[in-house]
């Protein structure tokens, strides 16, 4: 499973990031977790607000920081 979390470097971008390494490792998932913070590559996802949560190149989230409850759904 390829992560990616989109963001410019802002507080809310760094707690997604945050949570969901905490969650692949307490889930165990095999995955790759990385940070994007070029606004060029961001936007090539389309994505206009950040943070933004991909998984294996789909956009599942964006605009806001879910609690770990919910990213657990959406990874699994």
């Amino acid at each position: 499973m390829d992560i990616k979390i989109l963001g410019p470097g802002c507080a809310k971008c760094v707690t997604l990031e945050k949570s969901v390494r905490t969650v692949v490792e307490r889930l165990q998932l095999p995955a790759t977790v990385s940070k994007v913070d070029d606004i060029m590559d961001i936007m090539t996802y389309g994505v206009m607000a950040t943070p933004a949560l991909v998984v294996d190149g789909k956009v599942v989230l964006k605009g806001r920081v879910p609690n770990e409850q919910e990213i657990e759904q959406l990874l699994q």
